[in-house]
């Protein structure tokens, strides 16, 4: 079983991130196509979106010819404890940039998944002018519909002063929350796994996800005090509040295509907290899909291959070669 296994290059070193972009999927910029930044969340490991051969977010991608770039936050050491949520956004900014020196293109497509999301979709409310798509793939805006997470995240039980105060969140006390939300978790796997014995298939995705679900990482303290603090217990964000580098972050600036992605099972980002996006960005074009599945399972499970992946990559070889056309247009006028 191989993770991760869409061929790639290294293209930006940036503190313990890493810029990648990943061969083969440059069709549609050879005909002036806007490329396309991945951005995964900082909880977890990247390669969530490049699990295996035929459940990857990236390889649909790229088969389908779009330049596609990721930015893999990478591993948060103990000196990192002082990152702070401008400084990850600044990161980010750098990435977009790198991209668009690297293709030439004055704007880039951007998807983000799960926190991801969160990060893009404020990126491209503070700097709309280059950001030629926005895809949510299951990320949060209107935290107080966090569900389970908001819940758990309620100051009146949470204080994450004395959390972080200590250093990073280390990835046993983010492990520990997740399986808080279900307590059964590890019972259930163990029994789904059993019926899986007697097929080949079933039992590789099964180990894959398993394999990414144990990898995990530490989340940066100050990131994480700002996040939790601003976000899911104030829910600034969505309310216009939230500010970066001392910009306020408007959504409604946000005025590229928009796609919303929400998973009918998912209980980590409900459709409502992620739906918000649209609700607030004054995009010329907002579209919705929903997909089966959990928060996970929608993006590497067994129908991901038919549910989301055609219907992601058609909406954004139309939308990226938009782009690109009225960038040309706009050249030579």
């Amino acid at each position: 079983m191989k993770l991760a296994p869409t061929p790639k290059d290294a293209v930006l070193r940036d503190g313990c991130a890493t810029l990648h972009r990943f061969r083969g999927g440059a069709t549609q910029a050879a005909a002036g196509a806007a490329p396309l930044l991945l951005v995964p969340s900082l909880i977890n490991r990247w390669y969530v979106l490049d699990l295996r051969a035929g459940a990857s977010v990236a390889e649909a991608l790229v088969r389908d010819g779009i330049d596609t770039f990721l930015l893999d936050w990478g591993t948060p050491e103990a000196e990192d404890r002082y990152l702070s949520w401008d400084d990850v956004l600044a990161r980010l900014a750098r990435a977009v940039r790198r991209v668009k020196q690297l293709t030439g293109s004055p704007k880039v497509g951007l998807l983000g998944y799960c926190m991801g999301a969160t990060l893009s979709g404020i990126h491209a409310a503070l700097q709309p002018e280059e950001i030629a798509a926005l895809v949510n793939l299951a990320g949060p805006f209107d935290f107080a519909e966090g569900g389970f997470l908001k819940q758990m995240t309620d100051p009146r039980w949470f204080d994450v002063d004395a959390i972080v105060d200590a250093g990073n969140l280390s990835p046993e006390q983010m492990q520990s929350g997740f399986v808080a939300l279900r307590p059964t978790q590890h019972l259930a796997k163990a029994v789904g796994y059993l019926d899986k014995l007697h097929e080949p298939a079933a039992r590789a995705g099964f180990d894959a996800l398993e394999a990414w679900a144990s990898d995990n990482i530490p989340f940066p303290a100050e990131a994480y005090r700002r996040y939790i603090k601003e976000l899911y217990q104030e829910n600034q964000l969505v309310h216009g509040e939230h500010h970066v580098a001392g910009r306020r972050v408007d959504l409604g600036a946000i005025r590229c295509p928009v796609l919303t992605i929400t998973a009918d099972r998912d209980t980590i980002v409900p459709p409502k907290a992620a739906l918000a996006l649209s609700e607030r960005a004054n995009a010329r074009e907002k579209e919705h899909l929903t997909v089966p599945g959990g928060h996970v399972g929608a993006v590497v499970g067994s129908r991901a291959s038919k549910a989301l992946y055609p219907a992601m990559t058609a909406w954004l070889r139309r939308v990226l070669a938009d782009a690109g056309a009225r960038a040309e247009v706009s050249a030579t006028a």
